[in-house]
């Protein structure tokens, strides 16, 4: 594997998988329970926009989170729990930073709480753990994702949440998700799942969605899209995020701050929204 998120870094794709992590972890904390999150793909953890090459060869960011940073301060309610989080790791109040999944859930983390993060390759592995610092209610796994999420579920205590977004770099990853979710559900039904992926073919994504709706079975199914780019602009149009069992209003907030950042972050005046149940609850 060679993928290096520092390229991406803070895109558009970023901003809807963080602004939904962020909502549902904001969420989760208001009961006094433990949680665990457990981050199966996690990367590096924490971004330097300014100052890494990669992020400077692609300016993805500048179309993402730059965009996000301009307009924070029209930005809805449900957008807050992100932006504060850029804001803990921007304390200047200028944009340089940008926290990845490992580095925003950190943010939420409360004493009791646990963050499990797992990241195949080794030299990510070793930044993320730099990233972490000391902190010891974070545990970093240098292992495939797919085998840990068998190793580690359930976790313990039994409340929390599980992030997928894995690179997309190999054949049959969409066919990965939905076996993993059906694993996952059978060995955690109550915990919440959240499942990114890309919108690069729009019938793939369908069949994907219709084959994840199946898995679901009986469990709550949200999936929210975001598209900034239009159809047949070629390369990543746009990105969905499948929850499932997600907590009490969250589906609000992604009402909420959905179409802000559709038209935030559109490339052309264009961009597309929705969010809509694939498995209603009752």
């Amino acid at each position: 594997m060679n993928y290096r998120h520092a390229f991406h870094a803070g895109n558009h794709a970023d901003i809807l998988k963080h602004a939904a992590l962020a909502a549902a972890l904001a969420i989760q904390i208001k009961k006094p329970k433990p949680i665990v999150v457990l981050d199966a793909f996690a990367g590096a953890g924490r971004y330097d926009l300014g100052l890494d090459e990669r992020a400077a060869r692609t300016g993805e960011w500048r179309g993402g989170v730059e965009r996000l940073w301009e307009r924070r301060e029209q930005a809805p309610a449900a957008l807050t729990p992100f932006l504060d989080a850029l804001d803990m790791e921007n304390p200047d109040g200028a944009l340089r930073y940008y926290p990845g999944s490992p580095a925003l859930a950190q943010h939420f983390l409360r004493v009791g709480d646990h963050l499990r993060l797992v990241e195949k390759h080794p030299e990510e592995a070793a930044l993320l753990a730099h990233a972490m610092g000391r902190d010891g209610r974070v545990k970093v796994f240098e292992e495939d994702g797919w085998t840990a999420l068998r190793a580690q579920l359930p976790p313990t205590p039994r409340r929390g949440l599980v992030l997928i977004d894995p690179p997309f770099e190999a054949q049959g990853e969409f066919q990965r998700m939905t076996a993993s979710l059906k694993e996952g559900l059978k060995r955690w039904a109550t915990g919440v799942f959240m499942l990114w992926s890309p919108i690069v073919d729009r019938a793939l994504n369908r069949a994907y969605r219709e084959q994840a709706a199946v898995v679901a079975g009986e469990t709550p199914c949200l999936a929210i899209e975001l598209s900034p780019r239009r159809e047949g602009a070629g390369g990543l149009i746009g990105s969905t995020l499948l929850c499932l069992n997600p907590p009490y209003g969250f589906a609000e907030a992604c009402e909420q701050f959905g179409p802000f950042l559709a038209e935030t972050l559109s490339d052309d005046g264009a961009a597309g929204w929705s969010a809509m149940w694939l498995v209603e609850p009752k």
